[in-house]
């Protein structure tokens, strides 16, 4: 019960990585308000969250790239539990493989609204109700924001600006006594990660190759990401602010 009758936004939070926290929060007695676009998964698993207790869980339709939509459902979380104490900007997506001479300036900014400015959004509207609470801001950004990826120019450069306005955001707001970190995952075995490994000519290959490069031999659960946000949200990294965990189960090292 270490997040009991507090309340959190996880933007994307009805599937993949977005799912994992929403579980690990409410399974930690939090108040949950699950946002996405996709009403049919969100509904169903706001349902079972609450049903499972002992927390409580709220779906709220939701496209974060559309900033008064996003805006609204703050409005509404805090609305429907009295409080905000943490919001987790999670929601992103991940283009195909594309080269930057194929990267149009329409796609590079729709992504950029999609996972960056919904980002700033999402932190810039919380804060009035998480200065009140004294909570804590956590954005899902990506190992690639610093170690590049082949052909993923516009992602890549979306993650690394998450990075670079979670540090500067934890500096404004530390006096205030509002936190601000991020996650950067490396791989985690979610349904855009299988939906990746279609585009392939073997996709069962793809998947093992990809688990092959942590140490452990395997990707990342959602939900592992999310015990990581859980810790990230609660006073157990109450001296953490500004710091962009690598949740990336070592594939970095021995280079």
């Amino acid at each position: 019960m270490r997040f009991h009758q507090k309340a959190v936004i996880v933007t994307g939070g009805s599937k993949g990585i977005g799912e994992g926290c929403s579980r690990v929060f409410c399974r930690e007695g939090g108040l949950v308000a699950i946002l996405a676009r996709g009403e049919e998964a969100g509904a169903r698993l706001a349902n079972e969250l609450t049903e499972q207790g002992p927390g409580r869980a709220v779906y709220i339709a939701c496209d974060v790239s559309q900033p008064q939509q996003l805006m609204d459902a703050i409005d509404r979380t805090v609305q429907e539990f009295g409080r905000l104490d943490c919001i987790i900007n999670n929601a992103g997506w991940h283009p195909a493989a594309t080269r930057i001479d194929d990267t149009s300036l329409e796609d590079l900014d729709s992504l950029f609204r999609l996972n960056f400015v919904s980002t700033f959004v999402g932190c810039k509207h919380a804060l009035p109700h998480l200065r009140k609470t004294k909570g804590t801001i956590v954005n899902m950004a990506s190992m690639v924001g610093i170690l590049g990826q082949d052909k993923a120019v516009a992602y890549c450069s979306t993650k690394a600006a998450q990075i670079g306005l979670t540090k500067a955001l934890a500096v404004e707001l530390g006096p205030e006594g509002v936190r601000v970190n991020a996650i950067l995952p490396g791989n985690v075995d979610t349904p855009m990660m299988h939906e990746w490994a279609a585009t392939l000519p073997n996709p069962k290959s793809a998947l093992q190759r990809v688990a092959s490069l942590q140490v452990f031999g395997r990707m990342a659960t959602s939900e592992e990401i999310g015990r990581i946000a859980l810790f990230l949200a609660t006073d157990d990294s109450s001296f953490l602010t500004g710091q962009a965990i690598e949740a990336e189960g070592g594939a970095s090292l021995d280079y």
